[in-house]
């Protein structure tokens, strides 16, 4: 078993790496629209990650069946949250929104979390971390603006901007809530779990979908959609995500969201043939500095 040190290593090098993994859904989003339908997408994400997770933890959850026939309630919530809002919901979105105003609204997620985390859970931040926190917002803000601040009176705001909105505040609940609520389970069975309530209520809507006539249909480049944002965004980066809070705690943790925009734009300059520019560097400059001193521990020095 880990050392407590060595768990903590694991989780900060685990907060940098989530939203890595995450930006690969922004590419996905991208690609799917006319090849896939979002709720489907989503379902078949959750699906095959809350499969292979249950595959490899089915003996944990076969032991601990009492708890869970006790605590769905809990998993629905989570699975509606993480998997529907926070899933199926990016991707309408990504119809009618901006790049620059889903990564905007997004970076008002740790703000939320860390709030709540400090009212809610009780959690406690140095002025070192709170340092932290304002230079990586600083930065993502510097990325979204493109180094241009004025840029930022000119905002218009769509539907789609709703849709991020919203996923936004979901995800802000999901982290507080998985904190929240103490489970037995570690963060692979639980997240399969999670990810079971997830498909529950995400199946209704994927049916309608795939009934609605001109829909898409399937495809070979749908199904390798569906792979690559269940095994990158959907498996890897949600377990990280577990695993790290546990460990540091949800307001620490939340600070990664602040590297979205950043790695965002390395994803597309390697994937989309996007060009990386000077804003980006500088928003690097500020947000990795800032990650590092807002997961340090309390107190440390």
């Amino acid at each position: 078993m880990s050392s407590p040190n060595r768990q903590e290593q694991i989780a900060r090098a685990l907060v940098i790496t989530v939203p890595a993994l995450w930006a690969i859904n922004y590419v996905v989003a991208r690609k799917a629209p006319g090849v896939i339908d979002p709720h489907t997408l989503a379902l078949g994400r959750w699906g095959i990650a809350g499969l292979l997770l249950g595959l490899f933890s089915w003996r944990e959850l076969w032991r601990e069946r009492r708890w869970l026939l006790t605590a769905w309630p809990q998993h629905l919530v989570l699975g509606s949250l993480g998997m529907l809002v926070c899933g199926a919901w990016v991707y309408i979105a990504g119809h009618s929104t901006s790049a620059m105003n889903i990564a905007l609204i997004y970076s008002a997620s740790p703000v939320l979390i860390m709030i709540a985390s400090v009212v809610w859970l009780k959690e406690r931040m140095s002025p070192l971390q709170r340092l932290g926190v304002a230079l990586a917002m600083f930065g993502v803000l510097h990325v979204i603006v493109k180094g241009h601040w004025e840029t930022l009176a000119q905002l218009q705001f769509s539907a789609g901007d709703l849709w991020i909105a919203a996923s936004t505040l979901a995800w802000a609940f999901y982290a507080i809530l998985l904190k929240k609520w103490p489970s037995p389970l570690s963060a692979s069975a639980r997240l399969a779990v999670v990810a079971a309530g997830g498909c529950l209520v995400l199946l209704p809507f994927a049916a309608w979908e795939t009934l609605t006539p001109g829909g898409p249909g399937w495809s070979t480049q749908a199904l390798g959609l569906t792979l690559v944002a269940a095994l990158l965004p959907g498996l890897g980066a949600y377990w990280a995500y577990g695993y790290a809070q546990q460990v540091l705690g949800a307001s620490r943790v939340a600070v990664s969201l602040y590297l979205g925009p950043l790695y965002g734009a390395i994803a597309a300059w390697g994937l989309l043939n996007e060009q990386l520019q000077g804003f980006h560097l500088m928003g690097a400059l500020l947000i990795l500095p800032g990650v590092v001193l807002a997961t340090r521990r309390a107190g440390s020095s």
